[in-house]
């Protein structure tokens, strides 16, 4: 079975939503860096946002294909999913790891939408990629933890109502290995503005709500501490393969939109008597995008089967999210060289979706960290660093 008959129904009722959002809308939202308010509230009342979340919660209760399905079906529309698509997977340490107390009074409200969790507060400016060496620091203090520090290009912070924060309760230095003395808090963005936590907006070159966050003795309950202390980066690892393979499924949307944008175009634009299409110059590179195109989505699809069997697929999920994101890069590259200079426009939108999607080169994981992961965990290769 071909992925793209995967749920189809949801499929119809995701594009026809997307039609309601044409490319004006998204031009308009780029010229002033306003957030999608109405586009995320359309979502959220058609249910698309919990779809993973279990039924009695709330949710749908489907498995991870499905919400690849729907984020893949919005950037294939034209629209951009990386407004909103935290709202399915950041929940999922909170589903996975969180006590019932927890889940029964967030989960419900995150299904409805009347709770936003949709920041995922873990990479520092010293730190990158190298989560181990993060410095942002919970003491204990009664029925509270102090927590001082900072975190970098956090999305939607100031559009959530909670974020999931990894911050570090043991020295590195005192832990026997590099990933233990991390814990995980839920954050109540809310009650902690203004009270502990600054929210600086950062201009980046798509409009993708990005801020930079200071943590000033700011005080959080003992009781949002999801799991037990110092055992946070492995839980924070589901959440991080679930948006792989989530945002894998949206370079394949973002690939299928180019691909289609530019076979179009190529049959309609006449150079020299003839459609540019019937140049194999032009022809093949789109071909070649589709065949990357084709040959990601298989890999998408089966981290998410994966996935969904509660199987290991950490190198299946980084492996696929760097398959996607390139077949995405190559397909945007490909359909700007097919429009040509119309493409550098701002009314075709190939402009816009080509700045999108060079973010996922880099974010939310960079093409190299996946390259060592593999190497040393599939290869057997001595670690690099």
């Amino acid at each position: 079975m071909s992925t793209r008959e995967n749920y189809p129904e949801i499929r119809e009722a995701v594009a026809k939503l997307c039609s309601q959002f044409p490319g004006e809308y998204w031009r308009k939202l780029d010229d002033t860096d306003t957030y999608p308010t109405e586009f995320v509230q359309a979502l959220t009342e058609a249910g698309f946002l919990s779809v993973l979340i279990p039924e009695q919660y709330g949710g749908s209760g489907l498995p991870i294909a499905a919400g690849c399905v729907v984020l893949e079906e919005i950037q294939r529309s034209g629209c951009n999913g990386g407004a909103c698509h935290a709202q399915m997977y950041t929940m999922g340490t909170l589903l996975r790891h969180g006590n019932e107390e927890q889940k029964n009074k967030y989960l419900p409200s995150i299904a409805d939408g009347s709770l936003r969790l949709q920041a995922f507060g873990v990479t520092e400016p010293t730190s990158g990629t190298d989560t181990t060496r993060i410095r942002t620091r919970a003491e204990r203090d009664g029925d509270d933890y102090i927590i001082n520090g900072q975190k970098v290009f956090i999305s939607r912070t100031e559009h959530s109502d909670l974020m999931v924060l990894l911050v570090r309760t043991t020295p590195r230095e005192e832990c026997k290995k590099p990933s233990d003395g991390m814990s995980v808090f839920l954050v109540d963005i809310r009650d902690a503005v203004g009270n502990g936590l600054t929210i600086n907006p950062i201009k980046v070159m798509i409009n993708h709500s990005t801020t930079e966050l200071f943590f000033d003795n700011l005080r959080v309950p003992a009781a949002n501490r999801i799991g037990e202390e110092g055992k946070g980066f492995k839980y924070i690892l589901d959440g991080m393969n679930a948006e792989r393979i989530l945002i894998a499924s949206e370079c394949v949307g973002d690939a299928r939109f180019f691909v289609e944008r530019a076979s179009a175009y190529a049959c309609e634009r006449e150079v020299f008597g003839r459609p540019i299409g019937q140049n194999q110059g032009v022809q093949f590179p789109i071909a070649r995008a589709h065949v990357e195109t084709e040959a990601a989505a298989l890999m998408v699809h089966n981290a998410a089967r994966l996935f969904d069997e509660g199987k290991p697929c950490g190198s299946e999920a980084n492996m696929c999210k760097m398959v996607a994101s390139e077949s995405a890069w190559h397909a945007a590259d490909t359909c700007l060289q097919t429009y040509g200079g119309f493409g550098y426009t701002q009314e075709y939108d190939i402009e816009r979706k080509f700045r999108e999607t060079r973010l996922y080169q880099t974010a939310p994981i960079s093409t190299n960290l996946i390259l060592s992961h593999v190497a040393v965990h599939e290869l057997g290769m001595p670690k690099s660093f």
